[in-house]
């Protein structure tokens, strides 16, 4: 099989999982988290049932699909930054990268921020993959000059940017999610520096 058959495959199931993730948004939005079926989203996306379990285990995976795309590659900018940088200042500097590819975070952000707060199921499996994102980030910091253990500083890392998002979101988003950001990671970058 040829790389660029591959590459096919692999853009189409990219594609699929977004257009899944985004149906469940919508549905989810319009009419509830709880009024809303693996089925149904299926039928929004335009594919079967069968195939939707290819790809996500349920809806909640569905709707947290896009968060935690952005873990990978916030883990990636971090492996990517340069070895000088202390692991403090590599984290801190894959913000402003992350930023710069993203942009400002867009209301799908702030909706599934609020959903996950409203609905335990959605809860346990954001927390369930913000645990994953902190031990890959552990890892991508090891190697780095830190003064605390790896997996304390990705934890205290995390839980700014956590807190950053419900500021800005309870600020009702009069700040941009970077300033807040920016100003909690300060905060707590005070031991790391």
């Amino acid at each position: 099989m040829d790389t660029t058959t591959l590459g096919l495959r692999e853009r189409k199931k990219a594609e699929t999982r977004q257009a899944v993730h985004e149906a469940a948004l919508r549905l989810v939005v319009e009419h509830g988290f709880d009024g809303v079926t693996v089925e149904a989203i299926a039928d929004a996306a335009n594919i079967s049932r069968r195939t939707f379990s290819n790809y996500f285990a349920g809806k909640e995976d569905a709707l947290l699909y896009g968060e935690e795309e952005r873990f990978r590659r916030l883990v990636a900018l971090v492996q990517e930054q340069p070895p000088g940088h202390s692991a403090w200042q590599a984290m801190r500097a894959t913000i402003l990268d992350l930023y710069e590819e993203v942009g400002t975070p867009d209301r799908e952000w702030a909706i599934r921020t609020r959903l996950a707060k409203k609905h335990p199921a959605l809860l346990a499996r954001q927390l369930a993959n913000h645990a994953a994102l902190e031990r890959e980030l552990a890892q991508a910091i090891a190697d780095r000059r830190a003064p605390a253990r790896p997996r304390v500083m990705a934890a205290a890392f995390l839980g700014a940017l956590r807190l950053a998002t419900f500021q800005w979101i309870e600020e009702e988003e009069a700040r941009s999610l970077l300033e807040v950001g920016e100003e909690i990671l300060d905060e707590v970058a005070r031991p790391f520096t």
